[in-house]
């Protein structure tokens, strides 16, 4: 049959596919536009399918807040390629992943992937995606922080998102312990967080490393100690060096402006998933390929 341009605009518009495949779906479904999204829905299934197996381990970290109900949402979505990241559709993406989190707070992401947005459901809009940029898209996590106290909140590059929530102290105070955070990266909030076993094994490694040492067994003694110490106030948020003045410790800014850090939540980018080697010019080929 003969498929208007007017047609196929509308059906690209209404599904973000490719021009050539809104065509095909149109043939294929005799002109009828809901049948033809519906066969497109379908295909993304498919295409999304055969790459859910492919690494995605690039993609952006979203902060969305609403300070006047005191609510604050922070989200993982990944892509393959950086390429695919810096895209307009895919930021879009994300973006409207993290209001539904922050205006609906889902359970997890399964119960995330089913609310909708825009007149479609999280997992429809991202086939859609999936089927336009030919590349594996997963929503991979999100947090969400109810707080009427002082929450910092910062992003670096789209790559890192921090929220902090404090006790007392002031928002500046809390958004320099969120830029702390994204700089130094603790993995744990005080000493007491420290569980046993990775104490333990620090220590086995310091032992190891001091072995060769010709000092005496107290003296040996005290240096794991105080290699012990430093591996703590470096892993832990009020242990760490103050990332505005070296000469103090995160503890003692907070101890002086009489605050308290209640937790905090740290995102980055892929991090934790094992990346497959690659290199520019073959992301480059491989988009090429795919868009032909």
């Amino acid at each position: 049959m003969d498929v208007k341009p007017a047609m196929v605009k509308e059906l690209r518009e209404r599904t973000g596919a490719g021009m050539m495949d809104c065509k095909k779906a149109l043939v294929e479904a005799s002109g009828d536009l809901d049948a033809a999204a519906e066969l497109l829905r379908k295909q993304g299934q498919a295409k999304a399918d055969k790459k859910s197996s492919r690494v995605a381990a690039e993609g952006r970290v979203v902060l969305k807040s609403d300070e006047r109900e005191g609510r604050y949402a922070l989200v993982e979505v990944n892509s393959e390629t950086d390429f695919v990241a810096k895209d307009d559709n895919f930021r879009g993406f994300a973006e409207r992943v993290a209001g539904v989190v922050l205006d609906k707070r889902p359970a997890n992401v399964e119960a995330l992937m089913g609310l909708a947005a825009d007149g479609r459901t999280v997992e429809e809009s991202r086939l859609e995606l999936v089927t336009k940029v030919g590349e594996n898209i997963n929503v991979r996590r999100f947090e969400v922080v109810e707080s009427k106290g002082n929450v910092g909140t910062y992003v670096h590059g789209a790559r890192i998102g921090v929220l902090v929530e404090l006790e007392g102290g002031t928002p500046e105070l809390a958004r320099d312990m969120a830029m702390q955070v994204a700089s130094l990266a603790p993995r744990y909030l005080s000493s007491d967080d420290v569980p046993k076993d990775v104490l333990a094994k620090e220590r086995e490694i310091i032992v190891a490393q001091t072995a060769e040492e010709k000092k005496p067994p107290e003296i040996l003694a005290k240096m794991v100690d105080g290699k012990l110490r430093k591996f703590v106030d470096e892993i832990t948020l009020t242990g760490q060096v103050f990332v505005k003045d070296d000469k103090k410790r995160v503890r003692d800014v907070l101890a002086a402006n009489k605050a308290k850090v209640k937790g905090f939540r740290r995102f980055e980018v892929g991090e934790g998933i094992e990346k497959k080697s690659s290199d520019f010019v073959s992301e480059v080929m491989a988009q090429a390929s795919q868009t032909r």
